[in-house]
């Protein structure tokens, strides 16, 4: 039998929806704004049943969403988001219209977990047990494999929510999270750097003094996450941290600030192969939604 799948990349200001089996057999795609979330599901309802009558029966759909959410399915919050500071979307209920409309296995994660789980399918962690996806753009979040399995816990790691040193003499922004203000999403999203600058990140040059401010917040969360999860790779994706001119930056902060301390080769002598970007690009989210409704009728 052969198997089709439906995948849900769901952004805060985009959704993406495709239908395939594999990044080289992507049948149909669309992407369509994130307004209300009624709208929303309903355009994404009404490409899947155009899909099925086009190309045959799902086998599964996989969402990778912005949240936070609630990945566990015994959870009476299972398949909604959480407190939000997307307007009319706290609490909205994401897989239950889904499934109302499709009798097939739904699975349900963060997209950072569906970019993780892509890359690892088809991407830069294949062959790894352990490792890091962080994407850093309009907002920062961490999908973890932690060997062999998506990493999820109490609910799910808040990676772009850890606190940095913070020094308000050289950087005196205040931070721009709604909930903790100079968190680390509050120090190096996009909207920070926008919110700091006085200009989008996209239009700041390559030798503008916030990128080496950038990298430095970058690289300590990095740190933290390298003591912490002893990751194998990690991968940095994202509007900001998908920059080229970016990569080196952190790569030689991020050796600075453990000063020696993790003796692993990786870290020592290969560190253009140990913090990279993604190999699936943009892609890795809407095939990481792909690979989650792969994995639901394997699992």
């Amino acid at each position: 039998m052969t198997h089709l799948f439906g995948g849900i990349e769901g952004g805060g200001t985009k959704f993406l929806c495709a239908v395939g089996t594999a990044p080289g057999d992507i049948r149909r795609e669309a992407r369509f704004p994130t307004t209300t979330p009624a709208e929303t599901l309903r355009q994404a309802v009404d490409f899947f049943k155009q899909a099925e009558r086009d190309f045959g029966r799902l086998s599964a759909l996989g969402v990778a969403s912005f949240g936070p959410l609630d990945p566990h399915p015994a959870s009476p919050a299972y398949g909604r988001i959480l407190s939000t500071p997307k307007p009319g979307w706290t609490n909205a209920d994401i897989v239950g219209p889904l499934r109302s409309a499709f009798d097939l296995p739904i699975a349900f994660d963060t997209d950072v977990n569906g970019a993780a789980l892509g890359e690892w399918t088809w991407g830069a962690a294949q062959g790894l047990e352990t490792f890091l996806y962080l994407t850093v753009g309009t907002g920062i979040g961490g999908g973890m494999m932690a060997n062999g399995k998506l990493l999820h816990g109490l609910l799910h790691p808040e990676m772009g929510h850890i606190l940095l040193p913070h020094d308000r003499i050289g950087d005196p922004f205040e931070g721009a999270c709604p909930f903790h203000k100079d968190c680390f999403e509050g120090l190096a999203s996009g909207p920070a750097l926008e919110k700091r600058w006085g200009q989008r990140a996209e239009t700041l040059p390559s030798d503008h003094p916030a990128w080496r401010l950038e990298a430095h917040y970058i690289a300590l969360a990095l740190v933290n996450y390298i003591l912490t999860f002893s990751p194998q790779r990690i991968i940095i994706g994202g509007g900001v941290g998908g920059r080229d001119d970016l990569l080196p930056l952190i790569r030689t902060e991020v050796q600075t600030l453990l000063n020696g301390y993790v003796q692993s080769p990786a870290v020592t002598q290969h560190m253009d192969g140990y913090i990279v970007h993604p190999a699936l690009g943009s892609r890795a989210g809407m095939l990481g939604a792909i690979a989650l409704a792969r994995q639901a009728i394997t699992s």
